[in-house]
């Protein structure tokens, strides 16, 4: 039996479980970090760890989304996901504006989740905007916050080296963005297969 095991707790023990022992899927009221980072690839929970994030330690949050409805297909997922979250979420279209959405929306009842950080970095490129700057001021405003942010990116240099030049840019420039991001957060979560692996910040 490891240490933790033996002083954590069982019903009838008496014994008081260790906060770090509690699920990470039922984080407690009120104990958000100013800034959280979910990272994991494609389909792996991310979005839905995040959300419970906030789900357990708010009574409201503000959901401030990246993605562009250029398709149906794209459309019908983006309805989807709004009809997910339900009520307890105030949605905020932002495909470029991220920094102008943290300096305004941030507040301390009512956690702000950015969902993600890829397709905003994705959606720079394609508009020619000038990525570097884009994200100096975007940590700007999160070292600048006046209420908690959980920021959800996707892992993108796990796979095969892109084809294209653009491909192998927009890879790098997504690796550099998760890296800052991650210096500045509080706590880093990977997730992978709806399993969450604290990076930093446990």
């Amino acid at each position: 039996m490891t240490p933790s095991q033996e002083t954590s707790a069982s019903p009838g023990t008496g014994t008081i479980p260790r906060a770090e022992e509690e699920p990470l899927s039922s984080p407690r009221a009120g104990q958000l970090p100013p800034l959280i980072l979910v990272l994991g690839g494609a389909r792996s929970g991310k979005s839905r760890f995040a959300e419970a994030l906030v789900e357990g330690a708010a009574t409201c949050g503000t959901y401030c989304a990246t993605a562009e409805p250029k398709d149906d297909e794209m459309a019908a997922r983006i309805a989807a996901h709004r009809a997910r979250r339900g009520a307890f979420w105030h949605t905020i279209e932002a495909p470029l504006a991220v920094a102008e959405v943290i300096a305004t929306a941030a507040n301390p009842e009512c956690p702000l989740l950015i969902d993600c950080l890829t397709l905003w970095l994705s959606n720079l490129m394609m508009a020619e905007r000038p990525d570097d700057e884009e994200c100096t001021r975007l940590h700007a405003a999160l070292r600048d916050a006046t209420g908690p942010v959980v920021l959800v990116a996707n892992e993108v240099g796990l796979g095969l080296v892109p084809e294209t030049p653009l491909g192998r840019r927009f890879r790098d420039a997504a690796g550099r963005l998760n890296q800052e991001s991650a210096a500045i957060a509080d706590r880093v979560v990977f997730v992978a297969a709806g399993l969450p692996l604290v990076l930093k910040g446990g």
